[in-house]
């Protein structure tokens, strides 16, 4: 196996996280904090796919799917192709309103689909292009993979520990 099909298999098995997370539950508790301040399990969702879908937009040197369909209508946002979450308030994080679990499944879906597509587009050479030279070492596409990978499986965790602690109430 090479490291194009590792990836390709690591972000495949995001889908299945997300869709663990989300499956079943209702517009409200996908708009509940575990506790005050603490994130939502749709805000996590729709986080972790933003951050993918700007990186890997960023990667392809393409408009990110939030802003080339009607996503964010679906969530009470706006398409600012700038705006992935990071940093949010607590007020931010509980305007983000996704309209059902379904609107969360659909956009991951669609960014998940793009992904795939680049990583088995991907040829020798690619993961070793710099793509941000801000950092010491300047970040890779590898690296940049690795970085958002990271993230989403963090927030994938942390959507199903909030998940439980909703359903255990």
């Amino acid at each position: 196996m090479d490291v194009t099909d590792l990836l390709a298999e690591a972000y495949g098995r995001l889908p299945d996280l997300v869709g663990a997370a989300v499956d079943g539950l209702g517009p409200e508790q996908l708009r509940q904090p575990p506790a005050p301040g603490a994130n939502t399990v749709g805000w996590l969702i729709w986080h972790l796919t933003r951050i993918q879908d700007s990186g890997v937009a960023d990667l392809l040197g393409e408009e990110q799917v939030w802003v080339s369909g009607d996503w964010a209508g679906r969530f009470g946002l706006t398409a600012d192709p700038n705006d992935t979450g990071f940093g949010y308030t607590t007020e931010q994080v509980l305007a983000c309103r996704p309209e059902s679990g379904q609107a969360l499944l659909d956009y991951h879906r669609a960014v998940a689909e793009r992904t795939g597509a680049y990583l088995r587009g991907l040829r020798p050479g690619h993961l070793d292009r710099v793509v941000d030279e801000n950092w010491d070492p300047p970040v890779t596409a590898g690296v940049r993979l690795i970085s958002l990978l990271e993230d989403a499986l963090q927030h994938a965790g942390q959507a199903a520990y909030v998940r439980g602690l909703i359903e255990r109430g």
